[in-house]
């Protein structure tokens, strides 16, 4: 009996088995259409499939957006902070550009100053109630400087040192209000014409030219150099352009105005003229030496010194 039963399971074995490759091989045979069962099965299951897709696709995509929002207020973040960095550097950029043509403008002057030792410096101070007449450096005495040594910058003469401390150095302006500032200048042109700057025109904003012999013919548009005679401006340092021409009180000498070729409302960088020669000082007896070599005596004028 048992080896009945035995033989009976090993039957429905092979049979089974027959069966199951049976239906693979009719599963994985070539169809058109599928079977009923196969169609309602693979319909339940698609019907399923869409009722549980469209709510996880929504959720999703929500969180998708949710994400897609986070990143794109970082990365905005990012290129804002980027776009600050680009305007800083841009802006140092720049500086630095005007700052090396400025350099390069004030090497081209300093090789000019042929009798003269330059020391460059840089303006780290104005004051507000003497902002068109004084200006402080960062060079004194230490570094050579002394007083009424002549400033200037690469478009033209500034003003000359009036007080020294051992590292910085107090300039006076071309512009100063002091009646007795003056600066020995010559006019350019076939038939040079000297003079003195003295003072200026607020109501004009231009230097004051005077003491031009009446005799010589001036225009306007002539350029205006210092002469170099009073020993303490370099000789031929622009000073500006004139811009009208008339006679004194007296009308025997002319007067010319002139306006600047330094831009006095922008001082940054300037160079010191160290003379290398003794400077002419006419306050101090004890250090005024003959200057009677740096006169022209065929024109009174060309003898006179720039003074404080």
């Amino acid at each position: 009996m048992p080896h009945f039963f035995f033989n009976k399971k090993l039957i429905l074995l092979l049979v089974g088995m027959v069966f199951l490759v049976a239906l693979i091989s009719f599963s994985l045979r070539e169809r058109t259409n599928a079977t009923l069962p196969e169609q309602i099965i693979k319909d339940t299951v698609g019907v399923a499939q869409s009722i549980v897709a469209k709510p996880a696709n929504y959720i999703t995509g929500v969180f998708n957006s949710i994400d897609s929002l986070l990143n794109t207020y970082e990365e905005n973040k990012r290129l804002k902070a980027r776009l600050d960095e680009f305007a800083a550097v841009q802006a140092e950029a720049s500086d630095l550009k005007s700052d090396i043509k400025k350099f390069q403008e004030l090497t081209d002057k300093s090789e000019s100053l042929k009798a003269y030792d330059p020391i460059h410096a840089t303006v780290i101070a104005r004051n507000p109630d003497q902002w068109e007449q004084k200006i402080i450096l960062d060079k004194g005495s230490s570094h050579g400087v002394e007083k009424n040594m002549a400033v200037m910058t690469a478009k033209g003469l500034v003003g000359k040192v009036v007080s020294v401390t051992p590292f910085t150095s107090e300039v006076e302006l071309l512009y100063t209000d002091k009646s007795n500032y003056r600066v020995s200048a010559m006019v350019q042109g076939d038939k040079q014409a000297y003079g003195l700057i003295e003072g200026y025109d607020k109501e004009r904003n231009e230097l004051i030219m005077k003491r031009i012999d009446s005799s010589l013919t001036i225009k306007k548009g002539q350029q205006v150099v210092s002469s170099g005679l009073g020993g303490i401006f370099p000789k031929n340092v622009p000073i500006g352009e004139i811009t009208e021409v008339s006679t004194d009180d007296f009308g025997l000498t002319k007067m010319a105005y002139v306006k600047p070729a330094a831009d006095f409302s922008i001082l940054d960088y300037v160079v010191i003229a160290k003379r290398s020669a003794t400077v002419i000082d006419g306050f101090d007896s004890n250090k005024s030496v003959d200057n009677t070599s740096n006169k022209d005596l065929t024109h009174p004028q060309k003898g006179k010194e720039e003074a404080e």
